[in-house]
């Protein structure tokens, strides 16, 4: 099994450092959410979570679509499935 690319496992720990950020996975593992249910039981302005959501996209965690008016935010959880296997090989290797 390949090796994540360095930059793609920093885009990924970098998103989950934020307890805002991983408050929102954590809710997205209920299922897809709108932009203002992930901002009401968060402590920031919409602005703020809307820049949360674009480093949880760009590290390739969830995704996003527009409908009319409502942006729904759904958790991609095959990329974490990935980086977490492919560390875990990485690490079993370096012990061996």
């Amino acid at each position: 099994m390949p090796i994540a690319e360095p930059q793609q496992l920093d885009r990924t720990f970098h998103a989950l450092a934020d307890g805002n950020r991983r408050a929102i996975v954590g809710r997205l593992t209920r299922g897809p959410a709108s932009v203002s249910e992930l901002a009401a039981p968060l402590n920031v302005s919409l602005p703020t979570v809307l820049q949360h959501l674009e480093v949880l996209e760009r590290s390739g965690l969830m995704h996003s679509e527009k409908v009319g008016r409502v942006r729904t935010c759904r958790l991609d959880p095959g990329p974490v499935r990935e980086r977490s296997e492919e560390h875990t090989s990485e690490l079993q290797s370096h012990h061996d």
